[in-house]
């Protein structure tokens, strides 16, 4: 279902330009292969199928991927394709340590343990403003982990909770003040309170009026109910 909830929201992102999906984000995980608790290859799946059956709307794609790991399963599965853009900011220190996949980034920042927020925001800040300045997507896909939180034992990074959700805020200000339509998907995050931060973080896209709350939404004539 998590899988399945990533392509709608591709979709939905398309209809109203923005949709979160609260799960997915299985990024080690590409087309013939799982690895790092990821089964599903859905970003792969997403963009394919946005490719496939929205092609009037979607031509290109850019994955920003902000997890504290290097998402290497979507990396093989657009290793050649030029209408994929990626952006991969990544602990460079912990698994997969995927030196194949790397050639599919157009834009990798390797970060180290302990990187803290300061130096974590300017980077995100700089280097999305450079991808969009290179790549202009139909589709921007978002893998929002936080696994970059401190005390996280698998991302090993020193991020705040405040961070984390002005991370976000950054990702969809650029997105949105471009039209480009944005898909978010929670990826990684091992501890409890990220739950908490996820939702904080979605509280402040809503009061910043980054997304707003609709009820219904009308493609090709047929009106779909969104639950929120």
């Amino acid at each position: 279902f998590q899988t399945g909830g990533s392509i709608l929201a591709g979709k939905l992102a398309l209809e109203r330009g923005w949709a979160i999906n609260i799960g997915g984000g299985f990024h080690h995980c590409s087309s013939n292969k799982g690895g790092g608790f990821c089964p599903y290859a859905d970003i792969t799946l997403l963009i394919n199928f946005l490719l496939k059956y929205e092609q009037q709307h979607v031509k290109s794609a850019m994955i920003v991927d902000l997890d504290a790991h290097q998402g290497n399963g979507h990396e093989h599965d657009f290793l050649k394709h030029p209408n994929v853009y990626i952006f991969d900011m990544y602990n460079c220190g912990i698994y997969p340590r995927d030196v194949q996949a790397k050639n599919a980034i157009r834009r990798k920042v390797e970060l180290y343990n302990r990187t803290q927020d300061t130096e974590y925001l300017h980077k995100v800040d700089r280097n999305l403003e450079e991808s969009l300045g290179e790549f202009h997507p139909d589709i921007l896909v978002y893998n929002a982990g936080t696994d970059i939180l401190d005390g996280d034992r698998l991302g090993l990074m020193a991020i705040s909770s405040e961070g984390i959700v002005r991370r976000d805020e950054l990702v969809f200000m650029k997105a949105r003040q471009r039209k480009i339509p944005i898909v978010m998907l929670t990826s990684g995050g091992y501890l409890k309170k990220t739950a908490r931060i996820i939702a904080d973080s979605i509280l402040n896209l809503n009061q910043k009026g980054l997304i707003s709350k609709k009820q219904t939404f009308s493609r090709h004539n047929e009106m779909v109910r969104i639950l929120e």
